[in-house]
């Protein structure tokens, strides 16, 4: 009988594989897949040499950076608006100040934190019709004592927001305010002599014929208001040329431009009877202008002389104290009323515009006087005790001994 055949035939059971549920076979393969993404994501964070926690923390300090550079740029933005010399505020839609820098607490009476709170008030109704009409617009304001001027420059921004920016522009307006008197008076002083010289020609036509014993008489007043014209001519000259400064390249002594310009007036004090004294000694040399320094004592010996009565006294010293060449104009004569003394130096400005004008002054000497001490570094004071005279003293840097 032939061995083997199937299991079957031999009469053997066929072994059997185990039941697989379908529920594990879908953890199966999820198991897989979870594998299999793993054994992918593996060698790719292997491969870019970072782990997920290092990622975590590179993000961290990525977000860090930005935070520290954007509070550094916001610091840097506080530092530029605090150092600001305008005052800065900016209003939100509701009216609330945002915003508002060092400077505005400077220009306005208290820093506001709504818009019904600033003052003056003609700037908060500036800011109110900007808002309205949501255009910008510019106001000139006066406020505080003494007087001060502030333009507020009003902007409408994005969202509702307004920018208000706020400029202290005194000095402007008294800048403006001087040179509009000064032009005034300039014309004003030309004029004078202008016309005058104009009538007297006139009539010197005519008395040339009717009544030639009266010609030298009105010559020699065409004469006086043609000096008159020309000086002040000359002084408007020189002090526009002071304001741009002195050449201080020379080495120059007071002592001897005191005594030549006390020469050059003397027969004009004689003339009016006052008595002219020149002391210098042994001063140190100043280094400056030469034409500076000569025309600032002129200007004070023709001053003190012009305001001396018959008998007056104007003494002129120069001497040396430490660093310091120190010049002393001295008169006995009408002297200046306290009141006037700060106003002295300004230009055309006259304690008695009578006297002045009789004496054929310009009004501009004291003013030539105080841009020469400026630009060469100098101080100028003034005593004087009205009815008693006046003393001029000027402190000058002594130059670099040798």
């Amino acid at each position: 009988m032939k061995r083997g055949g199937t299991a079957h035939e031999r009469g053997e059971r066929a072994p059997t594989l185990p039941r697989v549920e379908p529920v594990s076979v879908v953890v199966l393969v999820v198991a897989l897949a979870v594998i299999a993404a793993a054994s992918w994501a593996l060698p790719r964070a292997v491969r870019s040499g970072r782990t997920w926690e290092e990622r975590a923390l590179a993000a961290e300090t990525a977000g860090r950076e930005q935070r520290i550079e954007a509070e550094e740029d916001r610091r840097i933005s506080d530092l530029i608006l605090s150092t600001m010399q305008d005052g800065v505020l900016l209003m939100g839609r509701d009216a609330g100040v945002a915003f508002a820098n060092d400077a505005i607490a400077r220009h306005l009476p208290s820093t506001p934190t709504t818009l019904d709170a600033v003052l003056p008030l003609a700037l908060r109704t500036a800011i109110h019709e900007s808002r309205e009409r949501r255009e910008p617009t510019s106001v000139l304001v006066e406020t505080g004592v003494p007087p001060r001027w502030l333009r507020g420059t009003i902007t409408p921004a994005a969202d509702g927001a307004t920018l208000v920016v706020v400029r202290d522009v005194t000095q402007q307006r008294q800048l403006e305010d001087v040179r509009r008197d000064f032009v005034a008076n300039a014309s004003h002083e030309l004029k004078t002599p202008a016309a005058t010289i104009q009538a007297v020609a006139e009539t010197l036509g005519q008395a040339a014929a009717d009544d030639p014993a009266a010609v030298p008489r009105f010559a020699s007043q065409l004469e006086r208001e043609a000096v008159r014209l020309s000086r002040i001519v000359a002084d408007l000259l020189d002090l526009s040329r002071l304001e741009s400064g002195s050449a201080l390249a020379e080495i120059v002594s007071l002592g001897a431009a005191a005594r030549e310009e006390g020469q050059r007036l003397e027969e004009s004090a004689e003339r009016v009877g006052v008595t002219l004294e020149i002391l210098t000694g042994g001063e140190q040399p100043v280094r400056g202008s030469q034409r500076d320094l000569t025309l600032l004592v002129r200007n004070l010996i023709d001053n003190a002389v012009r305001y001396s009565h018959e008998g007056d006294k104007v003494q002129v010293e120069v001497d040396s104290e430490g660093d310091e060449v120190t010049l002393r104009v001295t008169d006995t004569g009408i002297g200046i009323p306290s009141r006037d003394i700060s106003r002295i130096f300004e230009r055309f400005y006259r304690v008695d515009r009578a006297r002045s004008r009789e004496t054929g002054g310009t009004g501009l000497g004291l003013a030539i006087v105080k841009h020469v001490v400026d630009n060469h570094g100098g101080s100028l004071e003034v005593e004087s005790e009205l009815g008693r005279g006046t003393t001029f003293r000027v402190r000058l840097p002594a130059a670099p001994r040798p």
